[in-house]
């Protein structure tokens, strides 16, 4: 039974719940080292595992997280640096090692990179500057609250000394770690650094094509590895033409490898290592295997829809998630009823760099090198760690590999891209697996095609609606029958569940949300923004039709569900009604609402909150002969809390739209015999750049705790493109992506 689908699927309330008991966790025991350790070597200063100050002033700020193009290799030292008061021009920045007793859990995922972080990060630049403060203080004999910082300077105005906290660093190194309780840290309106736009630190590395990727690693006698796959998930190994393959020029060696005990992480295949990545490809295409499907998937997509759309006939799924009393007759008595299906297909992550990952198998040790976003596991974490035991390779490399703990090292290098893929480390289980077999070094290559054929897909899934207007107007009743898949029999596979608060449910006054849950063996991951990137096309795009049906302006319709502000809680998975309505107002505002458009031209609008963050945008959308769709502009509210660094921020939001822009055009995937049809870009077209809209981007700072950025800006893209095409042209597109409803870029 593939591992994956035992996964519980948890709430992003309850992820981020498990995300702050991390941090607090940490609050204690990211001191780690101390002081006296770093009095050592040149008289470095050392308070805590994140930070380094060297005499002659530089100072160095790890990034605990994986950098996979989000930002956070600049963001999370910004946060230390503004703390600290630190001249940015002044700090280096380097990766952590993975070393969760430190640290605690280093991953990346989920947008919780800051808002798990935050306080233990402006903890460990606060305590440092309390230290650099109270060592000047003790050499000029003042108080230490007559002093102030600036700029890497600690500053007594009264008699105008100043010192450097490179002049101050070996003194500081003799001072106590204070209490994380008497630290004073910094009131919003104080901030410097954050909320300015800072470029990123390796901006410059990867432009010039610096060796940064997981694609880039290269170690003495290092020897080179594809892997063939089934092509349906579950197939094995019948025969293959080993001995032609290994007289290949080049090829050191080929053999088959069973998918043991976690077919989710490693499936059986045949290896081919070889001299060089071309060598072993070249020997790959010469590759001739017979397969025994006989407990592969059969999976069809036709099929899938095809029983979808009977099983929609039925007003309710097989298990009910939430209902109110009197839902039926709710229906009954309303004045109008809306009904429709929706429906979105598989879609892969195709990100630019396709997996790989080094193994080096020196006898009872591994080294592993990969562009990963979970390397290890939250030990201590339980919730989290249940979660990471799935996805990292970790668990793999210990039970099905016999290697202990402490003799696997594993070096996570940037990312090429991730939006979740690499959160699933099957790439790292099988450059493991091969380096058993081989007396050096050995990195493992996937192509794109592989990358397409054997990605943790985000699932499709439908959604049958009906929702209940009165003679006002208002909707008093509403139910989600959503038809989704199950690895198991029991849960969701992953990305593909429903929380029993899904909005708008709790807004309701009688609503109802069921699932019924289809077999599937094609392995599902998450992808970004999991299950809301989906969930908003649907119901945002429904809410349009009701208000259509209602005969009244969608924006005042989507505020009345609103209703008054209500705090965020479990009821309402986190969501603050008050902060809703403000970011919906302020993307109307900015995009002009209600402005009178040309002819098969309009303004569609959607907002949807996740991750914490509550997104409005509005598309500027026009439709032109032969169905041509041009979107032209995109104007974005968000409330995501401060702001950590403007420039990485919007570079968020423009990208999550563009993606979301492009998955929204033209991508799905094609299934049939359990096998993606889909190979390359040449068929999985994305958004080429002339397509591109122009993004304005606004953000609401508050001093609420801030939130991740990553995922949230993309889930309202598809419905406010959707909701305009409606109002241009009259046609409602009930389908993902686009290029199905006859209409194309």
């Amino acid at each position: 039974m593939n591992k994956i689908s035992k996964t519980p699927e948890l709430s992003r309330r309850s992820v981020l719940n498990l995300s702050a008991a991390a941090a607090g966790g940490l609050m204690l025991g990211f001191f780690a080292g101390g002081p006296k350790q770093a009095q050592a070597a040149r008289g470095d200063f050392q308070p805590n595992a994140f930070l380094t100050i060297s005499p002659d002033g530089r100072i160095t700020i790890l990034s605990k997280n994986p950098e996979i193009g989000q930002g956070v290799k600049t963001s999370m030292p910004m946060i230390v640096a503004e703390e600290l008061d630190a001249a940015w021009s002044d700090v280096v920045v380097e990766n952590a090692h993975i070393d969760e007793k430190v640290f605690g859990p280093q991953f990346a995922g989920g947008s919780l990179s800051i808002t798990s972080n935050w306080n233990v990060l402006r903890q460990a630049g606060a305590s440092a500057r309390a230290m650099l403060v109270e060592a000047a203080a003790r050499q000029w004999g003042v108080a230490a609250d007559q002093c102030t910082t600036a700029d890497s300077m600690v500053m007594h105005d009264a008699s105008g000394r100043k010192a450097s906290y490179g002049q101050l660093a070996s003194a500081a190194g003799n001072l106590p770690v204070p209490d994380p309780k008497t630290l004073k840290l910094k009131d919003t309106s104080e901030f410097k650094l954050l909320g300015t736009r800072i470029g990123g630190v390796d901006n410059d590395k990867v432009v010039t094509g610096a060796p940064l990727f997981g694609i880039d690693v290269q170690l003495p006698g290092m020897l080179y590895a594809a892997y063939e796959r089934c092509p349906a998930y579950g197939g094995t190994v019948a025969s293959a033409n080993l001995d032609q393959i290994k007289a290949m020029p080049g090829v050191k060696n080929a053999f088959v490898i069973e998918h043991g005990g976690r077919p989710d992480l490693l499936r059986a295949g045949v290896a081919i290592v070889a001299d060089s990545t071309w060598s072993a490809f070249r020997a790959k295409a010469a590759l001739q295997v017979e397969w025994d499907e006989t407990n592969a998937s059969k999976a069809s997509w036709s099929a899938y829809t095809a029983q979808a759309q009977e099983l929609a006939k039925k007003p309710r799924g097989e298990q009910v998630l939430h209902t109110t009393d009197g839902i039926d007759e709710a229906f009954n008595g309303a004045t109008k009823t809306v009904k429709s299906f929706y429906s979105y297909p598989f879609v892969a992550h195709a990100p630019l760099e396709p997996q790989n990952a080094t193994a080096w198998r020196r006898g009872n040790k591994l080294e592993i090198w990969a562009p990963t976003q979970s390397a290890a596991i939250a030990e201590g974490f339980p919730g989290l760690q249940q979660l990471l035991e799935v996805m990292s390779a970790m668990p793999f490399l210990q039970d099905e590999l016999g290697f202990a703990r402490e003799n696997i090292t594993i070096t996570p290098t940037r990312s090429g891209g991730g939006f979740g893929r690499r959160g699933f480390n099957d790439f790292i289980a099988e450059a493991a697996a091969i380096a058993m077999h081989v007396d050096a070094p050995v990195k493992l290559q996937w192509t794109r095609q592989d990358d397409m054929a054997h990605d943790q897909y985000r699932s499709g899934g439908f959604h049958a609606m009906e929702g209940g207007l009165d003679e006002n107007g208002k909707l008093t009743a509403f139910r989600d029958h959503f038809i989704s898949f199950t690895a198991d029999g029991k849960m969701p596979v992953n990305g593909g569940g429903m929380a029993p608060n899904e909005f708008p449910a709790p807004y309701v006054a009688n609503s109802e949300l069921s699932h019924t849950l289809m077999p599937l063996k094609i392995p599902c991951g998450f992808w970004r923004a999991p299950a809301s990137n989906v969930f908003a096309f649907a119901i945002q795009s429904f809410i349009h039709e009701m208000a259509v049906a209602a005969n009244r302006d969608h924006l005042e319709f989507l505020l009345e569900i609103m209703g008054e502000p209500m705090p965020m809680s479990e009821k309402t998975r986190g969501m603050h009604t008050g902060r809703a309505a403000g970011v919906i107002k302020l993307a109307a505002e900015k995009a002009g609402w209600g402005k009178e458009m040309p002819r098969g031209r309009a303004l569609g609008l959607a907002f949807y909150y996740s991750h914490s963050a509550h997104v409005a945008q509005v598309a500027d959308v026009s439709v032109e002969s032969g169905n041509k769709v041009k979107v032209h502009k995109v104007t974005v509210a968000a409330d995501v809390g401060p702001i950590v660094n403007l420039s990485g921020a919007e570079n968020q939001v423009q990208g999550s739209v563009i993606d979301g822009l492009s998955t929204f055009m033209n991508l799905g995937l094609s299934i049939e015999n359990g096998r993606i049809l889909e190979s390359n870009f040449d068929q999985y077209e994305m958004l080429r750049i002339a397509d591109a809209p122009e993004v304005d981007v606004h953000f609401i700072q508050s001093d609420n705790h801030p939130t991740g950025l990553g995922e949230p800006a993309l889930p309202p893209l598809a419905p406010a493109v959707a909701n305009a095409i409606y109002t241009a042209t009259g046609q409602w597109v009930r389908s993902m992506p686009l290029r199905l409803n006859g209409m194309s870029a």
